[in-house]
């Protein structure tokens, strides 16, 4: 049974950083595509990053291009989320997700595999 957990979320004023991960178990491997998404009160859970198995694929919401960098550490079954410049819309529950495929996708359908989720608050 494959689990995720998060963790590295926090309280951060605007302008500030945080780095999120994502550690698996359970029998994730460099074949799983991984995934970060984000869920606003109110809101529905949407796409913020996504990395292939080997890692050499990425692909960004367009709010997170150029601030945020995802990257993985399969060695470490580990998955991270660098979030630079973060501003108050980012204030969010972060969750990591795993899918059955190689290729990195940006469906939330598409995804096998949740973590809980860790909460981000950014202050203005």
């Amino acid at each position: 049974q494959v689990q995720l957990v998060e963790s590295g979320g926090g309280l951060v004023q605007a302008g500030g950083s945080l780095r999120l991960s994502c550690a698996a178990s359970g029998g994730t491997s460099s074949s799983n595509a991984m995934g970060w998404f984000r869920q606003a009160p109110g809101k529905e859970r949407e796409f913020v990053a996504a990395i292939s198995g080997s890692g050499s694929n990425t692909d960004y919401e367009d709010s997170a291009r150029g601030r945020f960098t995802i990257s993985r550490d399969n060695a470490k079954n580990t998955m991270y989320l660098q979030m630079n410049a973060l501003k108050p819309e980012d204030t969010a529950v972060y969750y990591c997700a795993a899918r059955v495929s190689w290729f990195a996708s940006r469906y939330r359908g598409s995804y096998n595999y949740w973590g809980q989720g860790t909460q981000v608050t950014v202050s203005s």
